[in-house]
Formats: C-alpha cells, sequence, structure tokens
C-alpha cells in the first residue's frame, strides 16, 4: 500500500495577481517541502504561462478546467494542449465549483476527462456530494455516480487522482471529521475494486478536499485511504507548506 506518495495539490481559484502570487510562489520555492510528497498548484488560465516559469520545477502545475476539445470556436475555454503548451501537466476537472456554479453535467465531465487524458495531461477528477444529499443519505448513491462517468472515460489510471470533495465542506469552514473522511474514501476504493480493478484501487490516490487547513491535516492525513488534499483558501496563504508537509 505504501506505494501511493501522497499529493497534494492546491487550487488557487479566482484569486491573486501578479504582485500575491509572486509572493507566494517565493515562499513555496524556498520552503522546505516533504521530497515524499507530489505537488501541484493550478492558478487562474491566464496566470499559466506565470505560475509555470516563477515555480520552482518539483512543484506541478495544473489548469483549473479545461475544454472537451483540442481547439475552436469556443469563446473563454482552453484545451488540454494550451495547457501542456503553457508548460502545465495537470487540469482539475469536476469540481464542485464547476458542476453547481457553472451547471457542467456528469457527461460533459466525462467527455473532458477523455480528451485530458487523450492528450496526455495527469487529471484531478472530483467528486462529492452537497449539504442536503448528505443529510438524506445519499452519500455513496451522488459519489459513486459521479465516479462511474469518470471511470467510462479512463484508459490509464496512472495519471487520474480522484479527489472527495463534500460541497458542504468547501469553503465553509466546516471539515469532514477524518472518520467521516476516511469512510468515503474507503467506499470510493471498494468501488473501485468492485467496478474497475484490485491494482486501480490499490494505486489510485484518493484526496480530500473542504476547508483542509494547517490546523487538521496531520489527523486527516492519518487516515489510511487519504492519500493527500486539494486544499482551497488555505493553498494562498503560507500554511499551505504545513499542509504540503502534513506526512512528513
Amino acid at each position: 500500500m505504501a506505494l501511493r506518495s501522497f499529493f497534494v495539490g492546491g487550487n488557487w481559484k479566482m484569486n491573486g495577481s501578479r504582485e500575491s502570487l509572486e509572493e507566494l510562489i517565493t515562499t513555496l520555492n524556498t520552503a522546505s517541502l516533504d521530497d515524499q510528497t507530489e505537488v501541484v498548484c493550478a492558478p487562474p488560465s491566464i496566470y499559466l504561462d506565470f505560475a509555470r516559469s516563477s515555480l520552482d520545477l518539483r512543484i506541478g502545475v495544473a489548469a483549473q478546467n479545461c475544454y472537451k476539445v483540442a481547439k475552436g470556436a469556443f469563446t473563454g475555454e482552453i484545451s488540454p494542449a494550451m495547457i501542456k503548451d503553457c508548460g502545465a501537466d495537470w487540469v482539475i476537472l469536476g469540481h464542485s465549483e464547476r458542476r453547481h456554479v457553472f451547471g457542467e453535467s456528469d457527461e460533459l465531465i466525462g467527455q473532458k476527462v477523455a480528451h485530458a487524458l487523450e492528450s496526455d495531461l495527469g487529471v484531478i477528477a472530483c467528486v462529492g456530494e452537497k449539504l442536503e444529499e448528505r443529510e438524506a443519505g445519499t452519500t455513496e448513491e451522488v459519489v459513486y455516480t459521479q465516479t462511474q462517468v469518470i471511470a467510462e472515460n479512463v484508459k490509464d489510471w496512472e495519471k487520474v487522482v480522484l479527489a472527495y470533495e463534500p460541497v458542504w465542506a468547501i469553503g465553509t469552514g466546516k471539515t469532514a471529521s477524518p472518520e467521516q473522511a476516511q469512510e468515503v474514501h474507503e467506499k470510493l476504493r471498494a468501488w473501485l475494486r468492485a467496478n474497475v480493478s484490485d491494482d486501480v484501487a490499490d494505486s489510485v490516490r484518493i484526496i480530500y478536499g473542504g476547508s483542509v487547513t494547517a490546523a487538521n491535516c496531520r489527523e486527516l492525513a492519518s487516515q489510511g485511504d487519504v492519500d493527500g488534499f486539494l486544499v482551497g483558501g488555505a493553498s494562498l496563504k503560507p500554511e499551505f507548506v504545513d499542509i504540503i508537509n502534513a506526512r512528513a
């Protein structure tokens, strides 16, 4: 099981300016980061080039989204080919804000996953339930359905990281307890075992997102099926270094 290296992504969302990001990048470049942990930062697309040219090469760069084709008349969109052209190696797809603020369907997210992987980008694929779904007891149903559509579009799992992000815990200050996170991660791994393969279930990293901070990251990181984090607000602060080093 030790084959799964820890993975920490920083989703900067629609935040930052050249000045503030330069400061953050300097902090990351000069910090002592656990060399057993894979770190990837996701700047707004307009800063992809800037982030890649400024960040130390040990830190990966991801786009926060992309479209399902390589080019064309899709005003405002970016493609995996463009992301790669900026030197980035990853893309976040299916984030709850894309699903619930911008109305992206499971089907569209699946198509994006397929195209990104065909274009040789790594994919951080997000799944998660809303508060009313958790309260109604449908968490598993929701995350299994979302994961199913992602799985249908993956040929090679080596370039996929699955992120469990309970929507009720994103930016709300509410965090799933380590036990709640572990429970869903464990069930997702069992789903992969039953529906994909033992190899994939053992090797795919399932990371947690939802109000992760320096204060709660170590306890979350100690859970057997939590292989890292996708961090929002805290990834813009110096405490991101502590989160990266949660397993150190």
